[in-house]
């Protein structure tokens, strides 16, 4: 199966992704504090999404992310709104996504047409407890795959490019996406985890032993890191590069500590450097598809096209 990341990396080498969504919906006004997230402004916000959008194509993303990391029908069903409803929800993600695209594309000249990725955020997201940074969720694989599928099958109908399941915590979730995916044989994912340290994903176990497990399907077609501290990303880059021939993919946070209890950040205590120098570091160690999560901004992304 050709990736859908080919004619960019054939063309230049690497792939930019976009920045965060949520906070850079905050830093522009948007209040978050809610247990929907980003979702939340699919109904009260969403030019103000499909903006952010637009400014990720217009710093360079090659990539772009819905705002459905946190869309899910028991996510949704907990604060009263109906299956029908989140039904809409979720394909309005994508729109807006999509929308933003043909806008940046009417505007410019693109060699290549960005890709638009559908978030699928891990189930511990839908909890809006943190624990998608712990992976202790205690349920089985096959209930993961029930409460992906409809969301998936949404979200894949909807238009989009490709899947981006993301800030996975636990092996175990993974290989529930990775079974799940084989259900949609034409779609193509990426799988990315969120690490603790420079070799293990948050539940505890070897990134080495999931990037294995994950290099076996064929419809992934990258593995690698998202939400993760920046000075753990070179090592992980360099497990991945030794266990899969698949292209690795990053995109982690500006280095500072999220506190899923008070939701609030904690600046890092030994500071990072500029995310550019951090990026061509990643790239040198052998990622080529780049982009930011938390707190990353279209500035940010805009600098990735240094790349080359």
């Amino acid at each position: 199966m050709n990736s859908k990341f080919d004619p960019f990396i054939k063309d230049k080498g690497f792939v930019i992704l976009d920045g965060a969504m949520a906070t850079e919906l905050e830093a522009r006004g948007a209040d978050l504090n809610h247990s929907l997230w980003s979702a939340r402004l699919l109904l009260e916000a969403p030019e103000l999404i499909k903006q952010v959008h637009y400014d990720y194509l217009q710093a360079g993303a090659d990539v772009i992310t819905t705002a459905s990391y946190q869309a899910s029908f028991e996510g949704f069903a907990s604060q009263g709104y109906s299956e029908e409803q989140a039904i809409a929800l979720m394909k309005l993600s994508s729109k807006l996504a999509i929308d933003a695209r043909i806008e940046a594309l009417n505007a410019n000249p693109y060699f290549i047409r960005p890709l638009v990725a559908a978030s699928i955020g891990p189930y511990g997201a839908s909890l809006a407890d943190g624990s998608e940074y712990r992976g202790d969720y205690g349920v089985s694989i096959e209930f993961l795959k029930s409460f992906h599928r409809r969301r998936m099958q949404v979200l894949i109908a909807s238009g989009v490019d490709i899947l981006a399941c993301e800030t996975i915590p636990c092996i175990e979730e993974a290989i529930a996406l990775k079974e799940l995916l084989e259900e949609f044989p034409e779609t193509q994912a990426w799988i990315s985890f969120s690490c603790k340290d420079e070799s293990h994903i948050s539940s505890g176990e070897l990134f080495a032993d999931a990037v294995q497990l994950m290099d076996r399907s064929s419809q992934i077609v990258a593995i690698g890191v998202n939400c993760t501290a920046p000075q753990y990303i070179e090592s992980l880059v360099k497990i991945g590069k030794g266990n899969t021939s698949k292209p690795i993919l990053v995109y982690p946070n500006k280095g500072e500590t999220y506190n899923p209890v008070e939701k609030i950040w904690i600046p890092s205590a030994t500071g990072h450097s500029h995310f550019i120098d951090d990026a061509k570091v990643w790239f040198s160690a052998g990622s080529t598809i780049i982009g930011g999560c938390c707190r990353t901004t279209p500035a940010d992304i805009s600098e990735l096209k240094q790349l080359c």
